[in-house]
């Protein structure tokens, strides 16, 4: 099984993702991670899909949610040829004595501090999902109080876009 990353350009209306989402739960493949949102085309929403599967099984999900009538382009974006990105905030323990050592932390993975209070401090990191989850593992050692982490989000490297097979109505 390897991981694939996949854009769904869909009709901009109420029920799409569930739809989408359906087709994956029909066919017993497991959504790692979802991400949805307005392209600059209000009739137009992207959702990336993060799932794990082997080719056949991609062609498969390819071809099956081409076939919505919602659906207007899938792409399948290659590691190699896409930029991928994810959005983590967390909120860790610090209290004056580490607070210091959580600043440095976060300067050293580019963090923005988005709050700080008397026992907490609130980061936002973007980045690849190894290391949003490399900053998670070492904010272990302070106490986590809450995270949140978006699904992926991705596009094509250089020129190259998924509106080149964009299925006009």
């Amino acid at each position: 099984m390897d991981k694939h990353t996949i854009s769904v350009l869909v009709d901009n209306q109420s029920g799409v993702l569930v739809r989408v989402a359906s087709l994956f739960s029909r066919r017993g493949f497991n959504i790692e991670s979802l991400a949805v949102g307005a392209t600059h085309d209000k009739e137009i929403s992207r959702i990336t899909v993060l799932t794990y599967c082997d080719q056949r099984e991609l062609d498969q999900i390819a071809s099956q949610l081409s076939k919505l009538v919602c659906v207007r382009a899938v792409q399948v974006l290659p590691p190699d040829k896409s930029i991928s990105r994810e959005l983590l905030l967390i909120k860790v323990k610090t209290g004056s004595e580490r607070r210091t050592e959580v600043m440095l932390i976060a300067t050293a993975f580019r963090a923005h501090i988005l709050d700080v209070a008397r026992e907490t401090m609130t980061l936002e990191l973007t980045g690849e999902s190894s290391k949003i989850s490399a900053l998670i593992a070492l904010m272990a050692d302070f106490g986590i109080l809450e995270t949140m982490r978006t699904g992926i989000v991705a596009l094509e490297r250089d020129a190259g876009t998924i509106y080149h097979t964009l299925r006009e109505e």
